[in-house]
């Protein structure tokens, strides 16, 4: 007879091994059985330990503890997918206080199905209750254990943790190769990718204080070099747009989940964004820019485009480099005498902007209590707000005769997308009433119409003449599982990627006086909108010792940009292809930007998935050995 601490180191050990299966199928919809394994040797190897460690008496509470936090951490990893669409590391769960903060949004993401890793915890307390209730007294504690019990369980023992680790161990080796996140973590099981994740953030911080920043640099240099692309500007000669708008102020307008489908479009005959598609007109657009954030999403996107540095992909950027001196454009425009202003209606510790924006070179910031809370949504003020309370921070500085870089963070496109109805600019068709789609669509026309009255008001407070102006979306709104490629094609009658379309999101630059528009096609991300508003501007990088991983989208005639966490480590996109690489080049996928379409023969690309693999190692060198504030 086994004892009852043996009965539920078997039952716990096949519950988790169950709930991990479950993980498996809610993260890549299959189970493929040539990787099970390895989820069956961590949680071997993990029970094994912790039934060698554990006291007789306390083996059943332990076990059971044991089994309710594994099961907190797979429900928490699995909304966090249904929210992200990225399988979370320990880093990334580690900074779930910041979900408390959008908990409207993130708690419409959970699904029923994520409830089970509880299930069986509800029915043991159930059980005990009963049986506490019933006196009844079930197995009992001292039970006897027969010799020949005892000494298969230590067999089982001795397998459990000798063989969960020489399979673990085999299955990480096996895969240390593989760039792509997906595949890495489907190969290896979620408990032994969090194991390689935390060995990775251990390599990571030791780069912390150690070689010379400046050989990061050169290196750097050295592959722009090989970076095949045409530098339109002559020889000796100024690059285009140089200086064009030299000591105007800039106004920089990050847009809340705004995907560039959305532009120039109508639903029922109503304009979804008027004021940006008249804007666009009279401005440089740009409509083939997409995100490139990491898991600090918003606040990674501000990061990128303040200094051009792609985020690790690991941890937000504002937690992970807070305490750094960032090189960026707020910074150096403070050197020529600006005020650099940014403006955010929720409260500045939240992902820790409260480090992050001194560390940007911000020299004031402006959140939640600046402003009136009209509760638009679960943030507080709307956009209009938003704009009111920075159109008089702007307005005294005009006063003063001050040029400013101002930094505005809009919030009212946010998940769930539900507008009030007294700010709703739309009406959406009967069937779309109260779906994802018809709630995103309003949210955008309401970004757009708020966006109206800050041209207003810069225009009546004589700021809108000499202000360059920069609008950009932060990151998609739509994720796939919840609103279909082919909704959006029945509702707007547009052909649309669940990766293409959904990562692409619209920059435009307005510079005062501009009444003719230009469509720029060059294909960009975020790291590029600060080396483009840099040149506007009249300030060389070059000149200032500034390492820029983006490029001036306005004077060259192709691109490459990265991309990971959204897609694998090694996606890119090119001025013609987005490419996701299997586990390597070879077996990778590539579709056409234009036609939306596989691209069978993609090979002629390997040169820039070799030239983007190494750039992005050289920007995570680069900002890792920054120096601390």
């Amino acid at each position: 007879m086994l004892g009852l601490g043996r009965v539920q180191f078997y039952r716990v050990t096949c519950l988790l091994f169950l709930k991990l299966l479950l993980l498996r199928m809610l993260f890549f919809n299959r189970i493929a059985l040539g990787w099970v394994a390895s989820d069956a040797a961590s949680i071997l190897l993990l029970m094994g330990i912790l039934y060698l460690i554990t006291p007789h008496r306390m083996k059943t509470a332990v076990f059971w503890g044991f089994n309710a936090l594994l099961s907190l951490v797979l429900f928490a990893a699995s909304v966090y997918f249904n929210h992200f669409g990225s399988v979370p590391t320990y880093l990334a769960l580690s900074e779930l206080d910041q979900v408390f903060e959008i908990r409207e949004s993130v708690g419409s993401t959970i699904e029923l199905v994520d409830y089970l890793f509880f299930a069986d915890i509800v029915i043991f307390l159930g059980a005990a209750m009963y049986r506490k209730w019933s006196r009844g007294s079930g197995l009992s504690r001292n039970a006897y254990v027969s010799p020949t019990a005892h000494r298969v369980h230590l067999v089982v023992l001795m397998i459990a943790i000798v063989g969960g680790l020489s399979l673990s161990t085999y299955s990480i080796h096996s895969t240390k190769g593989i760039t792509n996140e997906l595949v890495q973590a489907e190969s290896t099981g979620f408990l032994n990718y969090e194991f390689v994740a935390a060995v990775e953030s251990k390599e990571d911080k030791s780069l912390i204080g150690t070689g010379d920043i400046s050989e990061t640099v050169a290196k750097v240099a050295a592959l722009e070099t090989t970076f095949n692309y045409k530098d339109e500007t002559a020889a000796g000669a100024a690059p285009a747009y140089f200086g064009s708008q030299k000591g105007k102020n800039v106004i920089v307008i990050q847009m809340e989940a705004l995907q560039n489908f959305a532009m120039f479009q109508s639903l029922g005959g109503q304009e979804l964004t008027p004021v940006l598609n008249k804007l666009a007109k009279e401005s440089m657009y740009f409509p083939h820019v997409f995100q490139q954030i990491g898991p600090g999403n918003t606040s990674d996107a501000e990061f990128m485009s303040n200094t051009s540095i792609y985020p690790i992909g690991s941890q937000a950027m504002s937690t992970s480099f807070g305490d750094r001196v960032l090189p960026s454009l707020p910074r150096l425009l403070r050197d020529k005498g600006y005020e650099a202003y940014t403006f955010h209606v929720n409260k500045v510790g939240f992902w820790n902007r409260k480090e992050l924006y001194p560390a940007l070179g911000f020299t004031s910031y402006f959140d939640q209590p600046y402003f009136t809370n009209d509760h638009l949504n679960a943030f507080g003020a709307s956009d209009e707000q938003l704009y009111i309370t920075g159109l008089n921070k702007l307005s005294e500085l005009k006063k003063q005769e001050k040029p400013f870089y101002a930094q505005f963070i809009t919030v009212s496109g946010h998940h769930p997308f539900k507008i009030p109805k007294s700010f709703k600019k739309i009406t959406v068709p009967e069937n779309m009433k109260g779906g994802v789609l018809g709630d995103y669509l309003t949210a955008v026309n309401y970004t757009d119409y708020a966006v109206g009255t800050l041209i207003e008001g810069l225009k009546k407070n004589g700021l809108w003449d000499n202000s360059v102006v920069v609008l950009y979306g932060d990151h998609f709104g739509l994720q796939p599982k919840v609103v279909s490629s082919e909704q959006i094609h029945e509702a707007l009658g547009i052909k649309y990627d669940n990766r293409i379309s959904r990562y692409n999101i619209p920059l435009i630059v307005h510079a005062p006086g501009m009444k003719q528009g230009r469509v720029v096609d060059t294909t960009g991300g975020q790291v590029d909108i600060m080396p483009t508003i840099s040149n506007l501007l009249g300030v060389s990088l070059q000149q200032e010792g500034f390492t820029a991983f983006g490029h001036d989208l306005l004077n060259i005639d192709r691109n490459i940009i990265g991309m990971r966490y959204y897609l694998p480590t090694g996606s890119f996109f090119n001025n013609d292809i987005l490419f996701v690489p299997g586990k390597a080049f070879n077996d990778g996928v590539a579709m056409s930007l234009k036609t939306l379409e596989p691209v069978g023969d993609f090979s002629k690309y390997e040169d820039d998935y070799k030239y983007i693999m190494k750039l992005m190692r050289l920007s995570d060198e680069y900002v890792k050995r920054l120096p601390q504030r």
